[in-house]
């Protein structure tokens, strides 16, 4: 290993920082969906996995810059560290199509629950797709670029003293160079259309424009990777740098800002149950058992009485001998019916049997 110091030292940190972020985004996440809203869904477990790939993708960049990516090609060949450096950037690369794609993909899912427009359905089924073919297409190239495979990092040999005999060849790099440019600028459209989705869905919303722009910018945080795509786009020449590891520094330390920031900005979106739960801890994540057909709608704060007829067992902190009111919300299995029942939902005879909301009045009397 080299010592970390100039890009070697910037990958370190950025990767780090990165990943450390998306890290604890997805934490929450999964604290929101599973104990707080407890609906876990195809979207999270995509963006899990995502995570789960981008601690791979990660723990490459930080490798291989200990092994000196970020370093110049002398400095690599002088301490025999190069076609180590070397295989930890092909390894990396491969592993970073999919972390954008998968984290791509769990965005468009949470954006597909929230539209019922057809054409807003569309858009996102087409992120999806074209996100997933031009990611594969460019998983391809980077993994098969040379034959043997083994070749992309053991043809550095040439350069050992004294020098040894590698088999093997590589596609011209100008090939890799284009499909690279085509998933940029294909990933920056669906990352735009994952951001400025939102603002179509909630433009007709009855609530005032503030709330809206809000809500809007919440759900279009999806977007912010596409300016690590943008800002690392005039740097894809520098594939075919003689200087590969040191040329290739600010690619490295994008694609990671990328994969990081898509990864947290998809996650943050879901986080606004954690917020009221600082709030308020007992507001969220309580779900009274239904029972009987009737769902109360009082809270319960302390331990129930054991006839769940009676008012001690919803509601065991009134005292008995106050007056108190008790509203539950009925569905009516019966045709039968108390003059202070109301049916919400008088057909008989249909699929739904209806809705009756009960009030129960207990009134104490004063001996005195």
């Amino acid at each position: 290993m080299l010592p970390l110091e100039g890009r070697s030292l910037s990958i370190f940190v950025v990767t780090t920082i990165f990943l450390g972020l998306s890290f604890i985004a997805v934490c929450l996440r999964c604290f929101v969906r599973i104990k707080l809203v407890k609906a876990f869904g195809w979207d999270d477990g995509l963006m899990v996995f995502a995570m789960l790939l981008n601690i791979l993708f990660a723990l490459c960049g930080i490798t291989g810059a200990l092994y000196g990516i970020g370093q110049r090609t002398n400095v690599l060949i002088e301490r025999g560290t190069m076609e180590t450096a070397m295989f930890w950037w092909w390894l990396g690369q491969t592993m970073y199509v999919w972390v954008c794609s998968v984290a791509k993909a769990s965005i468009a899912l949470a954006l597909l629950r929230l539209t019922v427009s057809r054409v807003h359905r569309m858009a996102l089924w087409a992120v999806i797709a074209v996100t997933t073919i031009v990611g594969l297409v460019f998983w391809f190239m980077l993994t098969l670029q040379c034959h043997p495979i083994s070749y992309f990092w053991q043809r550095v040999r040439i350069y050992n003293k004294p020098p040894e005999v590698v088999s093997g060849s590589c596609v011209n790099l100008d090939g890799i160079i284009d499909i690279a440019y085509v998933y940029s600028v294909t990933a920056t459209c669906c990352d735009l259309t994952l951001g400025l989705l939102p603002v179509s869905l909630v433009w007709n919303l009855q609530m005032n424009a503030r709330t809206k722009a809000a809500l809007a910018g919440i759900l279009g945080m999806g977007c912010i990777a596409s300016a690590a795509v943008i800002i690392r786009i005039p740097f894809l020449h520098d594939y075919k740098d003689e200087n590969f590891l040191y040329a290739t520094t600010n690619i490295s330390i994008w694609s990671n800002v990328e994969a990081g920031l898509g990864i947290a900005a998809g996650s943050l979106v879901t986080l606004r149950p954690l917020f009221r739960w600082f709030r308020d801890p007992s507001s969220v994540g309580t779900r009274s058992k239904r029972t009987g057909g009737s769902v109360p709608l009082d809270s319960v704060n302390a331990a129930r009485s054991g006839d769940p007829s009676g008012p001690r067992y919803w509601r065991p902190d009134l005292d008995p001998e106050e007056a108190h009111v008790i509203t539950t919300v009925h569905t009516s299995n019966q045709d039968s019916r108390t003059s202070s029942q109301e049916d919400l939902n008088p057909h008989k005879g249909t699929f739904f049997r209806g809705v009756n909301v009960q009030k129960t009045f207990f009134v104490s009397e004063d001996e005195s």
